[in-house]
């Protein structure tokens, strides 16, 4: 499919208020986005687990305005608290849709967010912020019009999504998203995620991350700057092969369940991304001293113990601790006893591997 896919045909505007309302999940990339072209396009291709408790509940409430206005029309309320600090962004994200959902200036909305997790800390918030507002846009354009597929549906919201944070377009569906173009998936696109094509061996599914916080604060440096940094970057063009390349090896690994290459890609990519951040003009570091002494840690029980634990990372210091279901009594023994004492107030997060977003509360 291409942009102009996107755009409706016709819409039926017949609704005079109504309310939506989706729970969508984080995501945690194994192979790693970073670095960006015009229009929310990946400079490389990326797969990723889908989370399940991470996860990001949106309620629109949506009023038809007498006459088509000259700007959108909306509130904004995170936890329950209004968020003119978030606005802006918002704003941005419907000015980049608007040509693909132009019922938004017919509608005055009133948007309602909450995450189950600390907001900008590491974990993928804007993944599963924008695509929660996604889905509930594109509920509301599923109203408009008739005959709407599923498909359609799911790749039109990852499509949107991606304009609003690239990776929300990979916590649509799950439990493996794949997003951007490469020779190694043949039905990939630049412009959605799309559910991992492929056969998975049994040994991935139901695998666990359990995500330790070692700084809840927001992060000194944005993803957004982040990818920014990867223009004129030394070192860009051969990351982007190695992340292509990366993605060819882990759609054998994921089909033949070869757990100890998995756990040689999903670290090796981690700790790419953050070297990335830190060769880049401004260089910059996100993992923080109890990182590192979390995956120092990680390595020394799996050579001890003969268990397939790994970590990744995303843009922040947290650590995301991978593991298979056989092996969990094993592994949350050795979090619990050995990693925690690293995390803020010893805070960590259960999660595993989800089917995507839920749909809440309809009512139009």
């Amino acid at each position: 499919m291409i942009e102009t896919d996107f755009i409706p045909d016709s819409l039926i505007l017949d609704k005079d208020h109504g309310i939506v309302q989706y729970t969508s999940p984080s995501n945690i990339a194994l192979i790693k986005y970073w670095g960006k072209l015009e229009n929310q396009i990946p400079a490389n291709p990326s797969i990723s687990f889908t989370l399940n408790a991470c996860s990001t509940t949106t309620k629109i409430e949506y009023v038809k305005l007498g006459k088509r206005a000259s700007d959108f029309s909306f509130d904004l309320y995170f936890e329950g608290l209004p968020k003119e600090e978030f606005k802006p962004k918002i704003t941005t994200f419907f000015k980049r849709i608007i040509t693909y959902m132009p019922f938004l200036l017919e509608y005055r909305l009133s948007i309602h967010t909450s995450n189950t997790f600390p907001h900008s800390s590491g974990i993928a918030s804007s993944a599963s912020g924008m695509s929660a507002l996604a889905l509930c846009l594109m509920e509301m354009e599923r109203s408009f019009t008739k005959n709407m597929t599923d498909d359609y549906f799911d790749r039109k919201a990852s499509f949107l999504s991606r304009l609003g944070s690239g990776s929300a377009c990979r916590s649509i569906n799950g439990p493996l998203v794949q997003w951007g173009k490469s020779n190694y998936v043949e039905s990939s696109s630049n412009l959605y995620g799309i559910p991992f094509p492929y056969d998975v061996h049994p040994i991935f599914n139901n695998f666990h991350d359990t995500i330790l916080l070692v700084d809840k604060g927001e992060k000194q440096v944005s993803s957004t700057v982040g990818h920014d940094l990867m223009h004129g970057h030394p070192f860009a063009a051969n990351r982007f092969k190695q992340a292509d390349d990366n993605l060819g090896k882990i759609i054998g690994v994921l089909e033949s369940g070869n757990i100890k290459e998995f756990m040689k890609i999903v670290e090796s990519e981690a700790l790419t991304l953050h070297s990335m951040m830190m060769t880049s003009n401004p260089y910059f570091i996100l993992m923080k001293p109890n990182t590192l002494s979390i995956i120092n840690a990680i390595w020394e029980f799996r050579e001890t113990s003969n268990t397939h634990v790994c970590f990744t990372l995303d843009a922040g210091a947290n650590v995301h601790v991978l593991y298979p279901e056989n092996e969990k009594d094993k592994v949350f023994s050795f979090i619990k006893e050995k990693l925690v004492p690293f995390c803020q107030n010893g805070q960590y997060i259960c999660d595993q591997i989800g089917q995507g977003a839920k749909k809440k509360v309809i009512y139009v």
